[in-house]
C-alpha cells in the first residue's frame, strides 16, 4: 500500500515535571540532561527509517525532544498545539499527591472505563484530549502519503487518543509510555492499526 503512513509514535524524554511530579500540560518544563540523551537514542534506533519529518507538540520537553531527533536524522520539525498533555485547568503544575492521584484516575477513566466525561479540576475532559490529538493525527496523515514520520507527544493524551482510535482499552494500562522509546502506528488510508506498544506483546 503505497499511500501507508508509519507514525513512529512516543513520549517526549525525561524532564523536570517528571523529576519534580508536577501535573498538568507544564509547557515550559524543559529536558533533563537525561532526557537529551534519551532523544538521541530514539534517533538512533529510527535511523534506518527514512523519516520524512518530525512532528511534536509545543510544550518545551516535547520540541526538544523533536528537534534532536530531526538534527540527528536531517528532517524538519513542525510543533502542534493540538499534541499537548491533557490540561488540568487550576490544578496546572501541582505536585500534591491528590492531584496526582486524581490525574491517575481520570486517565484510568478515559482509557479502560471509557468514561470520557471525566476531568481533573475545571481541565479537558476525555471528549477534548481525543478530538484535539485525533484532528493533528488526521493532518499528518494527509500531508504525508507514502512516508515514514516520527512523532512525541505525552503520556496521558497519546494514550488516550491511541487507545480510542486502536481499541487498547485494559490492555495497555499498568504499562504507561516510557520517556523517547518509539513505536508504531500506521493508517492505511481507511483504518489505523497500533501493532506495537512499549513493554508489552499486543
Amino acid at each position: 500500500m503505497t499511500d501507508q503512513v508509519r507514525l513512529w509514535c512516543m513520549r517526549h524524554g525525561e524532564s523536570e515535571n517528571i523529576v519534580t511530579g508536577a501535573s498538568g500540560a507544564v509547557p515550559a518544563a524543559p529536558l533533563t540532561s537525561h532526557g537529551r540523551h534519551q532523544a538521541a537514542r530514539a534517533a538512533d534506533e529510527l535511523r534506518n527509517e527514512a523519516i520524512a519529518h518530525v512532528y511534536s507538540s509545543t510544550a518545551r520537553r516535547a520540541h526538544e525532544t523533536a528537534e534532536i531527533i530531526a538534527a540527528r536524522l536531517g528532517a524538519e520539525v513542525t510543533a502542534s498545539a493540538e499534541l499537548v498533555e491533557g490540561g488540568i485547568g487550576r490544578s496546572e503544575g501541582a505536585t500534591d499527591p491528590n492531584t496526582r492521584a486524581r490525574a491517575a484516575a481520570v486517565l484510568h477513566a478515559w482509557v479502560v472505563d471509557q468514561d470520557l466525561s471525566q476531568r481533573v479540576a475545571d481541565g479537558e475532559d476525555g471528549h477534548q484530549v481525543i478530538e484535539r490529538v485525533n484532528s493533528a493525527l488526521a493532518a499528518i496523515v494527509s500531508a504525508h502519503p507514502g512516508e515514514t514520520i516520527a512523532l512525541v507527544g505525552h503520556v496521558a493524551s497519546l494514550t488516550t487518543a491511541l487507545s480510542a482510535l486502536c481499541g487498547f482499552g485494559k490492555r495497555v494500562w499498568g504499562t504507561p509510555l516510557p520517556p523517547a522509546i518509539p513505536f508504531l502506528v500506521t493508517w492505511d488510508g481507511h483504518s489505523w492499526q497500533c501493532p506495537t506498544w512499549p513493554g508489552i506483546a499486543l
